[in-house]
């Protein structure tokens, strides 16, 4: 199956839902939506599922348009965030019920539940009442209820965003695999680009209901074509700062003056959003800093600490430069008390640089994770 959604828009009481989507998803191929809450990724699901029509633009199933097929009519299966499994069901009846509703065969029946059970390691719980279950268990039936159906497209609408940390962790880590073992079309939406990540297969990332961009995950994260595109896929928040490239140096906000290298050496004389991501900043006090070599052609500001929170294995360290903030997100435990000075340090690779329209500028020479 091949899904197309082709200049897909939806509105709803004068309100834009989604707007001119269009998007093509491979056989067999994991698609990931990111965005934020109200970015428009559930709207998009409903769109692709035929719960909802758009107002305009085309759906098309392998060339052939569906854009007015009901739901029932398509080979769709649905997994949402929270626990939908039917109370008074063992676990084998909760995955075998969408089989029956079909009147599918006892023997294909314990087929294709057996097979499921076992893709989700569930066998052991089949007897058992979905009260009977830890959270995730509870969540790894709702995906096998989904799975037994052997539908063609399988949506999945932040289905690891009710669970605990370590059950997220455990789902995050199997369902690649899970994913990989059917030839259906996945969609995948969530908030977190770690998860995007961590999935990896295609992202595509929404704001405001409109995709910014789509391709292989790892792409899409190195090398954002826009500054938009680049939030979305920042968690923590992108720092954005306000630079000026003229005659061979770079002019911050702050009056800092840098040299025009890395990723300002191939962009023309202008007014520039730097992006940097938190990750990718490095903070030392200034005793410290003092005593560094400032041969390595790292960028060095200077700024003041604001507020420090530790996570437990990692810190955030949020700064003052000037009118201008920054966010550090560090490893380990660093507790720098407020209004401490600090040099904050950027290698020039790690640079993503966008024009006044916010498109990428610039050669994007590294941006790795």
């Amino acid at each position: 199956m091949i899904l197309e959604l082709d200049g897909v828009s939806r509105t709803v009481a004068g309100v834009p839902y989604i707007r001119d989507v269009s998007l093509r998803l491979e056989h067999g191929s994991l698609n990931v939506l990111l965005g934020a809450t109200l970015a428009g990724k559930t709207s998009l699901m409903r769109l692709m599922a035929g719960l909802d029509a758009p107002t305009s633009g085309r759906i098309l199933v392998d060339g052939r348009d569906v854009t007015g097929l009901p739901v029932k009519k398509r080979s769709v299966a649905m997994v949402y965030q929270q626990f939908i499994n039917y109370p008074s069901l063992s676990v084998y009846e909760n995955i075998a019920s969408p089989l029956r509703v079909q009147g599918l065969p006892k023997a294909e029946i314990e087929t294709r539940v057996t097979e499921a059970a076992k893709l989700l390691k569930l066998e052991p719980y089949l007897q058992r009442l979905p009260l009977a279950l830890s959270g995730g268990q509870q969540q790894r039936t709702a995906i096998a209820r989904a799975l037994v159906k052997r539908a063609d497209l399988v949506l999945l609408d932040e289905p690891l965003a009710n669970l605990d940390y370590k059950l997220r962790e455990e789902l995050r880590e199997e369902l690649p695999r899970i994913f990989a073992s059917t030839g259906a079309v996945f969609v995948y939406a969530t908030t977190e680009p770690t998860e995007a990540l961590l999935l990896g297969g295609n992202t595509a990332t929404l704001m405001e209901g409109a995709v910014t961009q789509f391709g292989p995950t790892a792409d899409v994260y190195r090398r954002p074509a826009d500054l938009a595109t680049a939030r979305v896929f920042s968690d923590p928040p992108l720092n954005m700062l306000k630079v000026t490239k003229s005659s061979g140096t770079v002019l911050l906000e702050s009056g800092a003056v840098l040299p025009a290298s890395g990723t300002f050496a191939t962009a023309a004389d202008g007014r520039y959003t730097m992006g940097v991501r938190a990750h990718h900043l490095e903070v030392e006090d200034v005793a410290v800093a003092e005593r560094t070599s400032h041969a390595d052609g790292r960028i060095r500001l200077g700024a003041v600490i604001s507020v420090t929170e530790v996570t437990g294995s990692e810190s955030f360290l949020h700064m003052q430069m000037g009118e201008e903030r920054l966010t550090a997100l560090v490893p380990g435990v660093r507790r720098l008390e407020p209004n401490a000075p600090v040099e904050v340090l950027i290698d020039p690779s790690h640079i993503l640089l966008f024009d006044a329209d916010g498109r990428r500028a610039g050669r994007v020479l590294d941006a790795a994770a």
